[in-house]
């Protein structure tokens, strides 16, 4: 008896750990930046803020929001799975590494953008 339930423990923690090794390997890796690769997406939000592109967007667009961030999933090699999105209130401009040592951004493109319908989150309201 004493040994049919160690086991059942033994197998219980080996399908836990499976699981939380799998999610880590699967997911948090290529979509969570290391601290590392926190430091590279800051800097390119401020070579973004810099960027031509990103000022001429300024000129006729109200920028709301600059989000960074990182899928190792959607191909490329470093450091073209960086991504800088520009959300305005008319739509969300993409900026990404002009080439390998990320000298520059450049407009990698262009998404829906939220708050076509919604209004901006801050200030809260109670």
């Amino acid at each position: 008896m004493k040994n049919k339930i160690l086991l059942v423990l033994l197998i219980i923690s080996l399908g836990v750990n499976f699981y939380i090794f799998g999610k880590w390997f699967l997911t948090e890796q290529r979509y969570e930046p290391s601290s590392e690769e926190k430091v590279i997406l800051s800097e390119m939000v401020q070579k973004t803020v810099e960027s031509e592109e990103y000022k001429k967007i300024a000129e006729k667009e109200n920028i709301i929001a600059i989000d960074a961030n990182m899928d190792k999933n959607k191909g490329g090699v470093f450091p073209y799975y960086f991504e800088v999105s520009v959300r305005t209130d008319i739509q969300t401009y993409l900026f990404a590494c002009s080439n390998e040592q990320c000298s520059e951004m450049e407009s990698a493109g262009t998404t829906y953008s939220r708050y076509k319908e919604e209004v901006p989150r801050i200030p809260f309201k109670k």
